[in-house]
């Protein structure tokens, strides 16, 4: 097929999310409770998510419908295209062929509103009115706060320190959409007073940012908490991004044989992958890559392991690949994937060897940015040049072997709100960081003890 891009109807947009859970191989360690390590029960979550969200978390069904209700705003930017990238095959003289499903088009720009939409519906269907979360580089903030702004929801956020400093657009936005807007940690809590205590220059982390937003949902009664990445019944709402792309390349009449998504806590990823994942199960020869930056290494120098989910121990322990959860990563542009951990779904599927995690400096992924603008037109957030990375690492494999693979991967989101950090590469003030392996056994070092 010659046509650079393939479109779908909104009568396409997928009617229900797929649910990998129910094909895994082996189900999934349960998450424990933080004080007893004892497995939860659903019920111990009501304080904290939507009880049709613990639902989907728990659900061993493999398909999961979608509400009408859900489905309509989807229909504000869904589906999206999937784009054959011609000029970045020539440019890297490669017979492989190149896709990239561009999640950019949402009104946030990015793939986050997949999972915000569904997540404020169902709160919003059980009364309440008011949500906390975290964010990182802002993806999820402004996804959240979008999402929170059809249903007429208050949205509170508590942004990573250092993203909050360098991407002062994302916080424009999330405040355009009404939402209150925190740099983490903050004074607002007891977890960001006892870290900022500790630390008074702390830049804040993703675990510390999560434990505000916990905290500040569990000490109201109007109050729930969202989360965008890691959980399972996130990974499932992601999954129309990948659904979406078995009907394009059947449109393509074309086949993945890698498919590749950047990794920080892993909803992007799984959202492209699981739903090939289940054919690989089958019998498919499909290889899956997770790009993680090499400063915040979970999955390459993490290890598999139960913890906790945020810095001040919260959250329920969770069995994925971490690094710990007192790991504090460097203020890397790519803020969306400074997180100590990796979704359990994820984890195990590398765990299994259907995943292979490979990690990558951020001056190369930013020149993998600058080459995919020059030829492709799109500026990409730095998150998303990790996978654009990756791809390259893949077609450049198949001009060495001649190869004529097919590659996609999952542009998660535009880098508009990002040009600080792009005019700091272009300056050449950026530095590549690997995480020395020192302090990365020390914070594995502090990792709970759990039998069995």
């Amino acid at each position: 097929m010659d046509s650079k891009r393939v479109f779908l109807s909104e009568k396409e947009i997928p009617t229900a999310w797929y649910n990998l859970q129910a094909d895994l191989p082996q189900p999934l360690p349960p998450p424990l409770h933080p004080g007893t390590k004892q497995p939860l029960a659903p019920a111990d979550l009501e304080p904290i998510f939507a009880k049709e969200l613990i639902r989907q978390e728990v659900s061993q069904e493999p398909w999961i419908e979608i509400p009408q209700a859900v489905r309509d705003v989807y229909a504000i930017w869904r589906p999206t295209p999937l784009t054959r990238a011609r000029n970045l095959e020539k440019a890297l003289k490669t017979p492989a062929r190149i896709y990239f499903k561009d999640e950019s088009h949402s009104p946030p720009g990015s793939h986050k509103p997949n999972t915000a939409v569904p997540q404020a519906y169902y709160n919003k269907i059980e009364g309440i009115n008011r949500l906390t979360t975290e964010t990182g580089a802002g993806q999820w903030g402004t996804s959240l706060a979008f999402a929170c702004s059809f249903f007429d929801m208050h949205c509170k956020v508590y942004m990573v320190k250092v993203s909050y400093q360098q991407k002062p657009y994302r916080r424009s936005m999330m405040h355009i959409w009404g939402a209150d807007v925190t740099a983490s940690p903050s004074t607002e809590t007891n977890a960001g007073r006892q870290i900022l205590e500790a630390d008074p220059e702390h830049p804040g982390t993703l675990g510390v940012a999560i434990s505000e937003a916990v905290e500040a949902a569990v000490t109201r009664d109007d109050t729930k908490y969202t989360l965008g990445s890691v959980l399972n019944h996130v990974m499932l709402h992601q999954t129309v991004i990948g659904l979406e792309v078995e009907k394009q390349f059947e449109k393509f009449e074309d086949y993945p044989d890698v498919v590749i998504g950047c990794v920080g806590g892993g909803s992007n990823f799984a959202g492209l992958a699981f739903p090939f994942i289940r054919h690989k199960l089958k019998g498919k020869d499909i290889k899956f890559v997770a790009c993680e930056p090499h400063s915040c290494p979970s999955m390459s120098r993490g290890q598999y392991r139960y913890d906790f989910g945020d810095t001040t121990m919260l959250t329920p322990l969770i069995k994925m690949y971490t690094l710990g959860h007192s790991f504090v990563p460097p203020g890397i542009h790519a803020g969306g994937l400074r997180y100590h951990g990796m979704a359990p779904m994820v984890s195990l599927c590398a765990a299994l060897g259907l995943v292979e995690a490979r990690g990558y400096h951020q001056i190369e992924c930013f020149e993998a940015a600058k080459l995919f603008a020059a030829t492709e037109g799109i500026i990409p957030a730095p998150e998303t040049s990790h996978a654009i990375r990756g791809a390259i690492c893949e077609a450049e494999r198949c001009r060495e072997t001649g190869e004529e693979k097919c590659i996609v991967f999952n542009l998660s989101g535009h880098g508009f709100c990002d040009m600080a950090s792009y005019d700091r590469f272009l300056s050449n003030k950026l530095e590549d960081y690997a995480y020395p392996q020192d302090r990365i056994e020390a914070a594995i070092a502090e990792l709970p003890v759990v039998e069995g």
